[in-house]
């Protein structure tokens, strides 16, 4: 089977994430600028779910030129994947209403870690799918930004029972990583092709 469906399913399942993540910031009823203090922290987490939604967007679509052909278990992967973004709207939400406290802190950063993980199984089946000598295998090659992301956030979930603040910019500092452009599937891609 080839790759088409599951990437026009996983564009459609992220497209509605962001859309389900953006209505969850409620309208002020007041018309002045103070009405927008109370949503600080709300669109704070909306900006940093964006931004990890788009990274795994991104790198879903490059990993995804990589695959020959689709089994069931890279099926199965990618809705596991989707599964733990799909969470993204309500974590973001409720650490966004309750000004990053402890619980919906370390919450958000269980689903981050899920999803993390869950994007190395998914990576993990496309490369025992495609073989060792795939382009996607050479392509991340020791991949220590995948490796270093889920400590990150182990360390994000851990910190954030006793203060938030410090599991905050750890979740900040892996999306830095991220946003990063990691040229290394585009590059093996092309070196395979050329």
């Amino acid at each position: 089977m080839g790759r088409n469906r599951l990437e026009a399913f996983s564009d459609g399942v992220i497209a509605i994430i962001i859309t389900i993540m953006v209505l969850e910031m409620k309208v002020p009823h007041d018309a002045g600028i103070e009405a927008l203090r109370p949503l600080v922290p709300v669109f704070m987490c909306y900006v940093l779910s964006f931004l990890y939604v788009g990274i795994y967007w991104n790198n879903h679509h490059h990993m995804l030129h990589t695959v020959n052909w689709v089994t069931g278990r890279i099926l199965w992967a990618n809705l596991h994947l989707l599964f733990w973004l799909s969470l993204f709207p309500f974590v973001t939400g409720w650490m966004g209403e309750n000004h990053f406290a402890a619980v919906p802190s370390a919450l958000y950063g269980g689903v981050l870690l899920a999803a993390a993980i869950a994007y190395r199984i998914l990576q993990q089946s496309i490369i025992a799918a495609q073989g060792v000598d795939s382009s996607l295998a050479t392509a991340i090659g020791s991949d220590w930004k995948g490796k270093v992301s889920p400590v990150i956030y182990a360390v994000g979930v851990a910190a954030s029972l006793r203060r938030s603040w410090i599991a905050q910019a750890l979740y900040v500092l892996a999306a830095l990583l991220w946003l990063i452009p990691d040229r290394r599937i585009e590059g093996a891609l092309r070196k395979h092709d050329g």
